[in-house]
């Protein structure tokens, strides 16, 4: 004879075959991480051309998005900005094209003024008294 079947064992396997059918529930899809729309100004105030004109010649390397992102102003409003900068030579042109232009900062040009050359400066003038006086004599 063959073996007696468990009709618990069974029972299990109807249930699973009826939630594959139309009562199942469908999967629920996650909506995903979204970004929260920026707020950035569309004009410029005079706070904004303060900060404009004394932080951003200090960066090193400075585009549209950089200054977007740290003045909280419109992309549009950055290429104004980096087009009003190099104007006043505040900055200096490294690479541009029509989508991504790319400023640095002016390094060089400004004189430094340190110790060692004006004690240089100050030894110089003794050492030609000196010559100056030998082919005299």
């Amino acid at each position: 004879m063959p073996p007696k079947k468990d009709s618990k064992k069974e029972a299990p396997k109807k249930e699973k075959a009826s939630n594959k059918g139309k009562d199942a529930k469908k999967k629920k899809w996650s909506k995903g991480k979204t970004r929260e729309a920026l707020d950035n100004q569309v004009f410029f105030d005079k706070a904004t051309i303060e900060k404009l004109e004394k932080d951003v010649p200090k960066y090193k390397v400075i585009t549209p998005s950089v200054l977007s992102d740290r003045l909280k102003i419109s992309v549009s409003l950055a290429f104004q900005a980096l087009k009003y900068l190099a104007k006043k030579k505040a900055i200096k042109c490294v690479f541009k094209s029509a989508k991504l232009p790319i400023y640095t900062r002016v390094v060089g040009e400004q004189p430094v003024v340190t110790a060692a050359p004006v004690a240089a400066a100050a030894a110089a003038p003794a050492k030609e008294k000196k010559e100056a006086k030998a082919p005299k004599a």
